[in-house]
């Protein structure tokens, strides 16, 4: 907490007319937190944006900073938390906090048709939006699994993925090639 950057939200990030939605956890503490930007500055994001390229997602491979001229065609970026978290696993009480601007986004982002889930927090909170609006009753047909895919009641469809954290990109839990089929497939499914 003596950084001046801790405790700041951080912004989604991408194209307003996304068909695709990255879906992730919460502002990594000296990542994202220290940038501005999802999934920049830290090892996750080391990991996840030369895919997003190599799928034809973002404009270069590597992200820096906000300032770096990184565009996404196509994505957006967003997380179930806006703070980093104590611990870096968010609470119940702060995802129910910040579930009404994911909500908002969703609303907002019309062309949206595929959502990527980087976890099971992030796949469990898409779950929860489509329950809180209405428009899913039950969760049980829907479980968590890497490559897992679920067209929602809502019309969106739901591909889920291991977070791409240090500690499975590290350990082979995810590699390159797993997380690349995702998108590619996400891709395919929005018809871009």
């Amino acid at each position: 907490m003596d950084w001046e950057y801790w405790g700041r939200p951080v912004p989604s990030f991408g194209d307003p007319k996304a068909r695709v939605m990255a879906l992730g956890l919460a502002p990594g503490a000296h990542g994202s937190n220290r940038t501005g930007r999802p999934f920049t500055g830290d090892g996750s994001g080391d990991f996840l944006y030369p895919v997003l390229h190599e799928a034809g997602f973002a404009s270069r491979p590597k992200a820096v900073s906000r300032d770096d001229g990184m565009k996404l065609r196509g994505l957006w970026i967003t997380a179930m938390a806006r703070c980093a978290p104590p611990g870096n696993k968010p609470t119940p009480e702060e995802l129910r906090n910040c579930a009404p601007w994911l909500d908002q986004e969703m609303k907002l982002l019309t062309d949206l048709r595929v959502v990527v889930c980087l976890g099971r927090i992030a796949f469990d909170g898409l779950l929860a939006h489509e329950m809180r609006t209405g428009t899913l009753k039950k969760r049980t047909a829907f479980v968590f699994a890497h490559g897992a895919e679920y067209k929602l009641p809502s019309g969106l469809i739901a591909i889920a993925s291991y977070h791409p954290s240090l500690q499975n990109t590290n350990t082979g839990k995810l590699t390159r090639e797993m997380l690349l089929k995702v998108f590619m497939r996400a891709r395919r499914l929005a018809e871009l």
